[in-house]
């Protein structure tokens, strides 16, 4: 009777876990612009591009709007803005093109909202459009801007008595709208280098913090740093050991386009197809991409593709998706604790040429996490010579 049972308990256990949704892949953009703010395109053009060019999800982040008022957006006697207004026109149709012309020639089109545009793109488990703005505020001259995304309800710039704090108060705004309403929604630090606005002795102080631009695709934004500003990546590994110090949660990475300008293509200008995240979930839905996002199931990148990323028994493990040609070097970065306590920075602990790579966990290692570095060079890069790269968020031991 008793192996009855247990051989019953078997194939109840078999199908739930059979009923159980699969996580797959999901590739998306959290930081992109339209005319809404100081993009060159309409959001139509800009949807349409993403769903072509194979993303599952994207956000219109526009500079503190949600783009749901009335707003009519003069068109730029540039040719380029000109000939891109016909091909508008001619893509929807009159019926949907709302558009005027006064008496010096000027042509105004009334930008179409989310509300509006969504059905004409969205597909159940295909594309998905999640509302989202950038918040940007400043303190003392230094733009200090953030991504929220899948927010209900516009967040206004905060303010704040120093770059930190003007931080913390956005953040706050983020999470409190999330508290009260219900709905799930997270907040990136964008672009910390832009403008040299933002800086390590920052963001130690930030609470809540658990996302920020790793890789952005705008030209100015400083992701290598210079002589006297770290790069990103520097950045990232000293906050992490801040973070782990500080007994915070680890500190997840994006990579985005934060793109501007869809009417030419070329090094200098803020293109889409830079950088995005690919985001393991059980569901094309924003709830179900935010939860993944939040226990670290993403990674970000600029073309590299991952079959799998793993952390099990304290072991990282890395597989790449082979492109033919193409070689492939997987780095593993992390910290170790010291004798005398000081954390100084990020070290490349581990480094494998090929397609798969492990690294256990050692009992002196704070956190590791993977960069892939392929040998391919970048179409249309940040960067003229960036190889086609990917970041594995960090891991730590319980």
């Amino acid at each position: 009777m008793k192996y009855i049972f247990l051989i019953l308990l078997l194939f109840v256990l078999t199908d739930l876990r059979a009923q159980e949704p699969s996580s797959k892949w999901y590739k998306g953009n959290t930081h992109a612009h339209s005319y809404w703010s100081d993009g060159d395109d309409f959001p139509e053009m800009i949807m349409d591009w993403y769903k072509t060019h194979g993303y599952d999800f994207i956000s219109l982040s526009d500079h503190n709007t949600l783009g749901d008022e009335e707003k009519w957006k003069p068109i730029p006697k540039h040719p380029f803005r000109q000939r891109r207004f016909a091909e508008y026109l001619t893509k929807y149709g009159s019926s949907w093109v709302t558009y005027k012309t006064d008496s010096t020639g000027q042509i105004s089109v009334k930008l179409k909202t989310l509300a509006e545009y969504r059905p004409l793109f969205e597909e159940k488990g295909r594309f998905l459009i999640i509302q989202a703005e950038e918040v940007s505020d400043g303190y003392g001259g230094k733009p200090i801007h953030m991504g929220a995304i899948n927010v209900k309800e516009l967040v206004k710039p905060q303010g704040g008595n120093s770059v930190a704090e003007v931080m913390q108060n956005n953040l706050d705004a983020v999470y409190e709208q999330r508290q009260r309403t219900g709905q799930p929604m997270f907040a990136h630090i964008n672009h910390p280098n832009f403008e040299w606005a933002i800086k390590l002795e920052d963001m130690v102080q930030l609470k809540g913090d658990r996302f920020f631009e790793v890789y952005n695709g705008h030209p100015h934004v400083h992701n290598y740093g210079d002589t006297a500003t770290m790069g990103m990546e520097e950045l990232w590994d000293k906050l992490l050991i801040h973070y782990i110090h500080q007994g915070k949660p680890l500190l997840y990475a994006l990579a985005t386009d934060d793109s501007h300008n869809y009417l030419e293509h070329k090094i200098g200008l803020s293109n889409p197809g830079r950088g995005w995240i690919m985001v393991k979930a059980q569901s094309l839905t924003a709830g179900a991409l935010i939860d993944a996002m939040e226990r670290g199931d993403f990674y970000a990148t600029t073309g590299v593709e991952l079959e799998d990323v793993s952390f099990k028994k304290k072991t990282l493990a890395v597989k790449v998706k082979p492109v033919p040609g193409i070689d492939y070097t997987i780095q593993f970065w992390g910290a170790e604790k010291s004798a005398d306590g000081v954390r100084q920075g990020g070290k490349l602990l581990k480094e494998v040429k090929g397609i798969k790579a492990t690294y256990k966990l050692r009992k002196k290692d704070l956190y590791v996490r993977a960069k892939i570095i392929s040998s391919q060079l970048k179409e249309n890069p940040y960067m003229e010579g960036d190889l086609v790269t990917a970041w594995t968020q960090p891991v730590a031991k319980p």
